[in-house]
């Protein structure tokens, strides 16, 4: 439970903040957690970015000011972060379907969005197959992009990336040369919130790999571990988003494991992506 109080603590504090200039590492820190695995985690469970619902929430209490008061909309504006009447009609139209001035005269429908409540309900009736496993430290060899994980940029970019590794043949390379105890093509977030980007993480496409670094590629040692390691069975990418959503909200919370916070892996076979047999595996690193 302690975990699902943090997490009630960091969406309070960015209620109680709305109007100030709110950073991802303020709001990570009311939860103990990393800027990384804080936005992962938010975004997994609510399935938006912090980003976006700041956002929406600020545009929300907006339209309701708006509707009710006689303030000036370019004084209301700047109050949600707007720097210019044009910037903040630009994303009220965008969230309400309407502008400012119409709001204003109540000629159309506005759209709340309400302020985030943890809720515990009852799950789990659902099973869930994994193992925990112990290993030392191993080498995988790939391919990586750096993205940034504010706004959800990375939840964009990856799937983009691994289209461009299908295309060009990247995969089947890794599947080739995959010599580790792990079978298959892996996917590695990999958390750079301590290093001088604090915003920004390394995502690789890699396999597990003994030996000389292959030319065209590079290496990335992975550090030893306790690992929960999940079964997903389903189709891509709709079985691998549920299964992150599962162990998140369910498995999380109440087995009484934390996230080590070293890189977690995804692991991909060789079969029909679209099976609904398709088997893969989620690498989660815990203590």
């Amino acid at each position: 439970m302690a975990w699902i109080e943090s997490l009630q603590k960091a969406i309070d504090y960015m209620e109680e903040h709305l109007l100030d200039n709110l950073t991802i590492e303020e709001i990570a820190k009311q939860a103990n957690a990393s800027p990384f695995h804080f936005q992962r985690t938010f975004a997994l469970l609510t399935d938006i970015s912090v980003g976006e619902y700041l956002r929406r929430r600020r545009l929300t209490l907006a339209a309701q000011e708006l509707s009710r008061t006689d303030c000036k909309i370019i004084d209301i504006a700047h109050k949600y972060g707007y720097d210019t009447p044009e910037a903040f009609a630009k994303a009220f139209r965008r969230q309400h379907g309407l502008t400012p001035s119409e709001a204003r005269k109540c000629k159309g429908k506005l759209k709340s969005y309400n302020r985030l409540m943890i809720q515990v309900s009852l799950k789990g009736a659902e099973p869930m197959q994994y193992k925990i496993v112990e290993r030392d430290c191993f080498q995988v060899v790939g391919i990586k992009r750096e993205f940034s994980f504010c706004d959800g940029e990375n939840l964009v970019g990856i799937p983009l990336f691994w289209q461009k590794v299908n295309e060009d043949g990247t995969d089947d390379l890794l599947f080739k040369l995959n010599n580790g105890q792990i079978k298959g093509v892996l996917g590695v977030c990999v958390d750079k919130s301590d290093a001088r980007s604090e915003k920004m993480m390394d995502y690789w496409i890699a396999t597990e790999y003994e030996g000389d670094t292959p030319n065209g590629l590079l290496k990335l040692e992975i550090p030893a571990s306790k690992w929960a390691v999940f079964e997903v069975h389903g189709p891509m990418p709709h079985a691998m988003q549920q299964a992150w959503k599962q162990i998140f909200s369910e498995w999380f919370p109440s087995s009484g494991y934390e996230h080590a916070g070293t890189p977690e892996l995804e692991v991909y076979t060789d079969e029909d992506p679209s099976s609904p047999d398709l088997y893969s595996e989620i690498w989660i690193p815990v203590k």
